[in-house]
């Protein structure tokens, strides 16, 4: 890991280290961020080990303009507002993912909303402009300590398991961005933070109020909501199938059966997916929402999830399979 001073040339090779899959952290306005690229779900595991987060929580994804993020989510009159008045600047919107939106779903955690926001730092909007990608990009802490607001702050967290910080002295703001619920019937903060109500309230000409936050998952940082189960049974630690079950495997998987005869490896691809056949539990992570979603047939009589190790990324990716056994049972 390397301190730069932020010039032309330090962010160029922090673009390039983003776009090949690295771990960058970076100031904004509000605290500084710990960068991957949104499109590579490998690298957005990364953020997740490095941080030792307990579980696969949404992240903020940050983009340098708002044609950027148009490509990604669905803007509505509430959002076209705040982006107009708030944009670039410490506000984060949650908005639905277009259908085509390319962005790994290990970044919204599964579900089919994304927190997305323009920073107004000029070192954050230089490094999304030399990139060219979608940076998801929580706090560059380690999970539970407090938010970074200088990189020497981020060098006590994290030390070397982040690939560079991006230094450009003290934020500005030091508080995480306000975080503004746009998908739904009414506009609402989940997260309190520099943009504050009383501005929302009077720029949309509505009571804007905050959400408790008394659901079961995070939405966003700072928001609890349901999150993403499938439609048919789960059934977790399986060593083998019952006939009709689809198979979501973690390592090899060769010498599996199916009750009754046959094994698994003839199956189609439509009916078994694995994680990681090399058993890495990066990639497993990267997998692990869409793998879910491609086996949530309706032809399918459950879905046979064998083990993963509950050691670094495998306790969260853990977490979130018994959670969607739970909500599917």
């Amino acid at each position: 890991m390397r301190i730069v001073t932020a010039i032309e040339d330090s962010i160029r090779e922090a673009a390039s280290l983003l776009k090949e899959g690295g771990l960058v952290a970076f100031p904004t306005e509000t605290v500084y961020g710990l960068g991957a690229n949104a499109l590579d779900g490998t690298a957005v595991a990364r953020i997740f080990e490095a941080k030792g987060r307990p579980q696969f929580n949404p992240l903020i994804v940050h983009v340098s303009n708002k044609d950027q993020a148009a490509a990604l989510v669905e803007f509505n009159e509430w959002a076209e507002t705040a982006a107009h008045h708030f944009w670039p600047g410490p506000l984060t919107l949650i908005l639905p993912r277009k259908e085509d939106c390319p962005v790994n779903e290990l970044v919204s955690a599964g579900l089919d909303t994304l927190a997305i926001r323009v920073p107004s730092h000029p070192v954050a909007l230089a490094l999304l402009k030399a990139a060219g990608i979608p940076v998801a990009a929580p706090s560059a802490n380690a999970s539970g300590t407090l938010s970074p607001t200088s990189p020497i702050h981020v060098e006590e967290s994290l030390g070397n398991k982040i690939d560079m910080i991006l230094a450009a002295g003290s934020c500005a703001v030091g508080l995480e961005s306000t975080v503004l619920d746009c998908s739904g019937d009414v506009p609402v903060i989940l997260r309190p933070g520099a943009v504050t109500t009383e501005e929302l309230s009077r720029v949309l000409e509505c009571d804007v109020k905050i959400d408790s936050g008394d659901s079961e998952q995070p939405k966003s940082p700072g928001m609890l909501q349901k999150h993403y189960a499938p439609s048919i049974p789960v059934r977790l630690n399986a060593i083998d199938l019952e006939p009709g079950e689809a198979l979501l495997a973690f390592g090899s998987d060769t010498f599996m059966g199916v009750k009754g005869g046959g094994s698994a490896k003839d199956l189609p691809e439509t009916q078994r997916r694995n994680l990681s056949e090399d058993g890495d539990l990066n990639e497993a992570a990267a997998h692990l929402f869409m793998m879910l979603r491609a086996l949530d047939k309706p032809e399918h009589k459950a879905i046979a999830v064998m083990a993963v190790p509950e050691q670094g990324l495998g306790v969260a990716i853990s977490d979130r399979l018994r959670r969607a056994a739970e909500g599917s049972s």
